[in-house]
C-alpha cells in the first residue's frame, strides 16, 4: 500500500526559507480590504463560509487569505490546499498571491483545479483502485469509441443507447460519486436496467486499458479516501488549511472529496454565492453551500455585500428579483458609488424589432448620443437565455456592419447543426455542390464510411459528373453492399425530390426546409440524441427555419447568408459581445442588454418542466447573474409576439419582470403592446380591466401604458412608424392589419386556437382579439389564427 513517499518529504524540505519565515513581515494588503473582507481574511481557524455577492471582491479576499496564512507563518505553502474550477482561476490566484507577497509563489504544489489535484493524488495511489501510476486519461473521442464498442459487443441497439447519451448518463453518476454497485436501480429503470450493466462493463474495460476518464479522477480519489482510512488520515494531517473557490458550483463528488479532506483540522474556507448557482444542469448542487453550517458546526459566516462593480439602481433591481427565491442564505448588496441610470425596460412587437432596436441603441451609445459619454463596443454585451436567440442579433449586426464576437461558442451560421442543415438546402437548390454533398452524405450516420465515399468520388471523377450523379451511378450499378447501398439510394431519391420541389415551387420554401430536415433524418437524429446539447441544437434548427420567412425562396436565403458571412472578417478592433447568460458568469461590462425576458423563454419552460420549483429558482438566479454583469447601463427587453412553429403567438413578459422593484426601473415601452393600438386607442384598451389582469402587476401595466413620448425609445419608434407600421412583424405588415376594421368576431364568441384550444372573445380591436382561453388563460392573438369553435373540427390543422 502506498503512502507518503520521499518525494513528499522533499517537497516539504524544499520550501524556500523566505516563505517559511514571514512572521515578522508586515501585512499592507490588509489595509486594502473593507471590514467584511478583513474579517474573512483574519478568521483563520475553523470552518469559514465567505458568502460573496456579485462584484464584492471575493477573489481579492481569497488570495489575501492565502497570503495572510503564509505571511503570519500560520501555514507553510505545502500545507495549504487551494481548489478552483478552472486553470485560468488557478493561475490568477497564484499570480495575485505572488503580487501580495512581493515575490513569486514557490512550493505551493496543492493550488489548482479539482481535477489537476486529483490527478496528482491518484498517481500516488493508483494501485488502490486497480490502476498503474502511468494511467492514461481518455479524451471525449476515445471515451465515445470505447462505449460504442461495448454497446455493439452486447448486441444493443445503438439508436436506443447512443454512445454520447450513455457517456452523459455515466458522467452524471460519477458526478454523484456513484460507482456501478451504488447506482440506484430506479435511476436505470427507464432503460431496462441496461445502463448500470454498461457502466460496470465500461469501468472494467478502463481498468484493462489502464485508463480513466475525466469523471474517474475525482471518483477514484473519493473511493480511495472512503476505503483506505490510513491514506485519508495522512492527507487530513497534511492539508492544514483548505480553501475552495466557487463552492456553489460543486457537485456531490467534489463535495465528498472536500468533506473527507476537511475532516481532520476542519480549517476549511469556502467562498461562493448561493445566488449565482446556475449549473444545476451539469451536476452542481446549490444545497452544498446552503447546508455549510450544518455540515461544519460552529462555522463562521462572513457576508461580503459591498459591491465594487455596479450602480445602486442595478443592484436594487437584481436584489428585488433574487429576493423571491426561498432557498437562499440571504444578503443585500450595496455600493458607496452613485445610483446611476435606472434599469431600462422596453417591450417590442416581435423579436426582429427587438434586434433592430438594440442594434440602433448600441450605435447610439457608441456615438455618445444618449446624453452619456461614448461607450466602446468592447464595453457592451448582449446576454441571451438560449443560443438560438443570437441569430436575430447576428443577422442584424452583419447587415448593418456592426462588429461583434460570440463568446463561448461559434457564431450562429458557423454552428455544426446549422452548417449541416445549410448543406442540405444547398443541395436542394443545386446538385452540383460537391462540398455540401461530402458534408451530409453520412450525416446523420448512414453506414457510409470512408471507403464508400471514396467509391462515390472515383465513380464521379471517372464519369466527369457531380458527386450526386456519382452516387446515383453507384446505386444503379450496386457498387456498394448492405445497409450503405440502401441508405445511399434513399438519400439520392430525397435529393431528387427536394430539388424538383425547389424548381416547381410546389411548397413554400419554409415548408420545404422543414421537410428536408425531417425526411433526411437530421431532425430525428437530434431528437434521439440525449446529450445536454441536443435541445439547444434543435432550437437552433427551428431558428434557422424561422429565418427563412424573411426571404422569397431558399436560393435568396443562401445568397444572403453567403454574402453577410463573406463581409464579416475577423479584423481586430472593437466588437460587441454576444453570449449566453451561462457563459457570462464571472464577466462584467459597462453596458448590458438582456433580451427575450418572456415566460417560456426566460424562465425556460423546459427547465421548469424538468425541475419544477427548483428549476424556477435556478432560472431566477440566472436573471440575477445577468443583471449583475452590468456596471452602468442595464437594459431588459421583451417581445409581445414571437413566431413559434410558423405561427405568430402572443407572449407574456417574464414573471421576473414582476419582481423588478419599480423604484429602480425606467419603463421605455411604447403604449399599446398589450392593449392593441397606439396613442389614445392603446391607452384606452390598456385600461380594460381584463388586460390589466393579464398584465398581472403594476410594472406590467406601466410597461404597456407608459406615456414615454419624450423618451429616446419612443422617439425612435415614432420616427420609424412614419416609414412602416409600428414595430409590426413582416407577416403582420403584409396582412395590413387595420385597427379600425370591423372584426369577423364579436365579444362573447366561442373560438378555437391550434395551441391554446377553446376560449371566449373578451375584447376586440380591429384584427386583434383579447381571448380568455379555457386552459391557457388570457392572451392577445391575431384573428387570422382563430376560428369559430363550431368550425374547429373542419380545419385541417
Amino acid at each position: 500500500m502506498s503512502s507518503f513517499s520521499e518525494e513528499d518529504a522533499f517537497e516539504a524540505a524544499s520550501v524556500p526559507l523566505s516563505q517559511r519565515a514571514m512572521v515578522g513581515r508586515g501585512a499592507p494588503y490588509l489595509d486594502e480590504l473593507n471590514p467584511a473582507q478583513r474579517e474573512a481574511v483574519q478568521t483563520l481557524d475553523g470552518p469559514v463560509l465567505m458568502l460573496a455577492g456579485a462584484g464584492t471582491g471575493k477573489t481579492k479576499a481569497l488570495t489575501s487569505r492565502i497570503a495572510h496564512l503564509l505571511t503570519t507563518g500560520t501555514a507553510r505553502p505545502h500545507e495549504i490546499l487551494a481548489v478552483t474550477f478552472t486553470n485560468k482561476a488557478a493561475r490568477e490566484m497564484k499570480m495575485r498571491v505572488g503580487r501580495l507577497l512581493g515575490e513569486a509563489v514557490e512550493g505551493m504544489p496543492w493550488l489548482g483545479t479539482f481535477h489537476a489535484i486529483s490527478v496528482k493524488l491518484l498517481r500516488r495511489h493508483a494501485e488502490l483502485v486497480g490502476l498503474k501510476s502511468n494511467f492514461t486519461i481518455l479524451d471525449t473521442d476515445d471515451q465515445l469509441r470505447l462505449l460504442k464498442q461495448l454497446v455493439v459487443a452486447d448486441d444493443i441497439d445503438e439508436k436506443r443507447w447512443p454512445p454520447r447519451m450513455l457517456a452523459g448518463i455515466i458522467d452524471g453518476w460519477k458526478n454523484k460519486a456513484l460507482t456501478p454497485d451504488k447506482v440506484p436501480v430506479a435511476e436505470s429503470g427507464a432503460f431496462d436496467h441496461k445502463g448500470i450493466d454498461l457502466y460496470a462493463a465500461y469501468q472494467r474495460r478502463l481498468l484493462d486499458l489502464n485508463a480513466c476518464d475525466f469523471g474517474d479522477l475525482l471518483l477514484h480519489v473519493v473511493t480511495i479516501f472512503q476505503t483506505h482510512p490510513d491514506v485519508l488520515e495522512q492527507y487530513q494531517r497534511w492539508f492544514r488549511y483548505i480553501l475552495v473557490d466557487e463552492y456553489q458550483d460543486t457537485n456531490v463528488a467534489q463535495y465528498l472529496w472536500l468533506r473527507l479532506l476537511a475532516g481532520g483540522h476542519k480549517n476549511i474556507c469556502c467562498v461562493g454565492d448561493d445566488d449565482q448557482s446556475i449549473y444545476g444542469w451539469r451536476g452542481a448542487e446549490v444545497g452544498n453551500i446552503l447546508r455549510f453550517e450544518k455540515d461544519f458546526p460552529g462555522a463562521h459566516v462572513v457576508r461580503l455585500e459591498q459591491n465594487y462593480r455596479s450602480t445602486g439602481h442595478i443592484l436594487g433591481a437584481a436584489g428585488g428579483v433574487i429576493s423571491a427565491n426561498k432557498g437562499r442564505l440571504g444578503k443585500t448588496l450595496f455600493t458607496e458609488g452613485d445610483d446611476g441610470e435606472k434599469v431600462r425596460l422596453i417591450g417590442h412587437w416581435d423579436g426582429e424589432e427587438e434586434a433592430r432596436w438594440i442594434g440602433e441603441e448600441v450605435e447610439a451609445l457608441q456615438r455618445g448620443t444618449r446624453g452619456l459619454s461614448p461607450y466602446s463596443l468592447d464595453h457592451m454585451a448582449i446576454l441571451v437565455r438560449a443560443s438560438h436567440q443570437m441569430r436575430a442579433f447576428e443577422d442584424r449586426f452583419l447587415t448593418i456592419g456592426l462588429p461583434y464576437r460570440v463568446i463561448g461558442g461559434p457564431r450562429f451560421y458557423e454552428r455544426m447543426e446549422i452548417r449541416d442543415a445549410m448543406a442540405y438546402f444547398r443541395l436542394a437548390v443545386s446538385q452540383d455542390d460537391d462540398l455540401a454533398f461530402e458534408r451530409i452524405v453520412n450525416t446523420p450516420k448512414r453506414g457510409l464510411g470512408d471507403k464508400a465515399v471514396q467509391t462515390i468520388q472515383r465513380t464521379a471523377r471517372s464519369n466527369g459528373v457531380s458527386l450526386v450523379e456519382g452516387a446515383r451511378l453507384v446505386v444503379q450499378g450496386k457498387l456498394l453492399g448492405g445497409k450503405g447501398l440502401k441508405e445511399l439510394a434513399l438519400l439520392v431519391d430525397g435529393l431528387d425530390r427536394w430539388h424538383a420541389q425547389v424548381r416547381a415551387e410546389e411548397d413554400t420554401h419554409v415548408e420545404l426546409a422543414e421537410m428536408i430536415l425531417d425526411e433526411s433524418g437530421y431532425t430525428g437524429f437530434w431528437q434521439n440524441d440525449k446529450t445536454p446539447e441536443a435541445p439547444g441544437r434543435l432550437e437552433n434548427l427551428k431558428e434557422l427555419v424561422k429565418a427563412l420567412e424573411n426571404f422569397e425562396n431558399l436560393q435568396g436565403f443562401l445568397e444572403h447568408v453567403s454574402l453577410i458571412m463573406d463581409n464579416e472578417t475577423e479584423q481586430e478592433g472593437e466588437k460587441v459581445s454576444i453570449m449566453t447568460l451561462h457563459a457570462a458568469k464571472g464577466l462584467e461590462f459597462p453596458c448590458v442588454f438582456l433580451p427575450g425576458w418572456e415566460d417560456g423563454l426566460f424562465p425556460s419552460q423546459r427547465s421548469m418542466d424538468e425541475s419544477g420549483m427548483k428549476g424556477l429558482e435556478e432560472e431566477r438566479r440566472l436573471a440575477y447573474v445577468g443583471i449583475t454583469r452590468a456596471e452602468e447601463i442595464c437594459t431588459i427587453s421583451f417581445a409581445a409576439n414571437r413566431r413559434v412553429y410558423g405561427q405568430w403567438q402572443s407572449s407574456m413578459p417574464s414573471r421576473f419582470i414582476d419582481e423588478l422593484p419599480e423604484d429602480h426601473v425606467e419603463v421605455l415601452t411604447p403604449p399599446g403592446l398589450y392593449g392593441g393600438g397606439y396613442g389614445a386607442a392603446g391607452m384606452a384598451a390598456s385600461a380594460n380591466p381584463r388586460v390589466q389582469e393579464m398584465m398581472g402587476s403594476d410594472l406590467h401595466q406601466k410597461a404597456a401604458e407608459a406615456n414615454v413620448y419624450n423618451s429616446p425609445g419612443w422617439k425612435r419608434l415614432q420616427s420609424r412608424s412614419q416609414q412602416r407600421g409600428m414595430a409590426q412583424p413582416s407577416e403582420a405588415r403584409n396582412m395590413t392589419i387595420d385597427l379600425d376594421a370591423v372584426s369577423a368576431f364579436t365579444e362573447g364568441d366561442r373560438v378555437f386556437h391550434q395551441k391554446f384550444g377553446y376560449g371566449e372573445v373578451m375584447g376586440i380591436e380591429g384584427e386583434k382579439l383579447l381571448i380568455e382561453f379555457d386552459k391557457a388563460g388570457t392572451k392577445n392573438v391575431i384573428a387570422k389564427f382563430i376560428v369559430n369553435a363550431d368550425a374547429a373540427d373542419d380545419v385541417p390543422f
